[in-house]
């Protein structure tokens, strides 16, 4: 029963995030260039390697080799937490939305 009151009130805060921002954006967030991208990535390093594809588009980051890395880390705990099989079905709108965060924080 817990689980479905946390899993309620983490749906409640994103639902109103994703429509803030596909009002400001003027498309959905599924439907966002990178995120297209982002489905057919299936593992650590081809996520990571997707986001250093954008920091570079960017040009030269100050700092950047340690954003990366803690990069790497949130895309490599988020991935781990949602291929658990027990805990798949609770959190794999996390990893989704989660690497879609990092994505905008790039952007």
């Amino acid at each position: 029963m817990a689980h479905q009151s946390e899993s309620a009130r983490f749906q409640a805060l994103f639902e109103p995030a994703l429509q803030a921002y596909e009002e400001k954006a003027g498309v959905s967030f599924a439907q966002h260039p990178l995120a297209i991208k982002l489905q057919s990535c299936d593992t650590v390093e081809a996520i990571t390697g997707l986001f250093q594809d954008q920091a570079q588009a960017f040009g030269h980051l100050q700092g950047s080799d340690k954003i990366m890395k803690s990069i790497k880390m949130t895309v490599s705990i988020l991935t781990k937490i949602s291929s658990a099989a027990s805990l798949a079905d609770a959190f794999g709108l996390v990893r989704q939305k989660g690497l879609m965060a990092c994505v905008t924080s790039l952007t």
